[in-house]
């Protein structure tokens, strides 16, 4: 459980992956201007009968999170497929512990993401992840463009 953590500050449009499998390829790129104290891992490294999948994530974001809405935008083999917006922080009774995290302090969760209810057929997958710090969607905090490579049909 205990381990050496250490931070790379990315440089934008360096790929870094995330793994790789016989079934599954991903790696992401900010996309935005400036480098980043950031790390994400995911396992297990594959899209076969996984029911959940665990996430890993440390980040020292550059502004206070009080507010934090994230958008997702999906494409598939160069295909619009899915375009979704939550908002993680509103800044009164929030649900998660990120929502706390000042500028310059080290971001550190875990969290499970359900992949039974979603089969990805075959092919390549981007999506591009926003964070802003206002609904508006102008002040941008993290921008990261995942790509995701199924190799083989889940079903």
């Amino acid at each position: 459980m205990y381990g050496l953590l250490f931070f790379i500050l990315f440089t934008p449009g360096v790929s870094e992956f995330i793994c790789t499998s016989s079934d599954l390829e991903m790696s992401y790129t900010f996309c935005d201007s400036t480098a980043h104290a950031f790390m994400f891992n995911l396992t297990p490294c594959s899209t076969m009968n996984i029911s959940v999948w665990k996430a890993a994530l440390t980040w020292i974001p550059r502004s206070d999170l009080h507010f934090l809405k994230i958008v997702f935008n999906v494409w598939y083999d160069g295909a619009k497929a899915l375009l979704w917006k939550e908002l993680l922080c509103s800044g009164a009774d929030d649900e998660y512990s990120v929502c706390a995290t000042l500028k310059g302090e080290t971001l550190v969760s875990e969290f499970g993401i359900k992949g039974s209810r979603i089969k990805f057929p075959k092919g390549n997958y981007n999506v591009i992840v926003q964070g802003f710090s206002d609904d508006s969607e102008n002040n941008m905090l993290i921008c990261l463009n995942f790509t995701m490579i199924v190799k083989q049909d889940a079903f």
